[in-house]
């Protein structure tokens, strides 16, 4: 077991990483500051050893990555989101218990690909400034 199964994500690579990915991506994301980060950063690292082979694990810094943060409305960390087919698919936010993350990796396993296919897509291009 040589290469990190948790990967450090950004802007650059969010596309390739997460969207265009066949497998269910759990994302966590973090600041550097944030005590409830450093608590469960080591929960979701073991997480992502432990389901290396069904789920793609990614974490992501707000503070330097504030486009995918402001995209994806993430306001405070930790913030994890699941991800199926490119789409998000459930959120949890702040310092939760391990075991409610790891049961809802469980559930985007099981239901994440049925909920991707009857979300809508959002149309990107359309913005809010004229």
């Amino acid at each position: 077991m040589t290469e990190d199964p948790l990967v450090e994500g950004n802007d650059l690579i969010w596309e390739k990483t997460v969207e265009n990915e066949t497998k269910p991506v759990a994302v966590m994301f973090y600041s550097p500051t944030c005590a409830f980060c450093h608590q469960m950063e080591p929960y979701f690292r073991n997480y992502a050893v432990e389901y290396r082979d069904s789920v793609v694990f990614v974490r992501i810094n707000i503070m330097e990555n504030q486009w995918t943060a402001e995209r994806y409305g993430v306001r405070s960390t930790p913030t994890f989101k699941f991800f199926c087919e490119g789409k998000p698919v459930q959120e949890m936010v702040g310092a939760i218990y391990p075991t409610l993350l790891k049961k809802m990796i469980d559930e985007v396993l099981v239901h994440g690909k049925e909920c991707a296919k009857n979300s809508t897509t959002i149309n990107y291009d359309i913005t809010g400034y004229g």
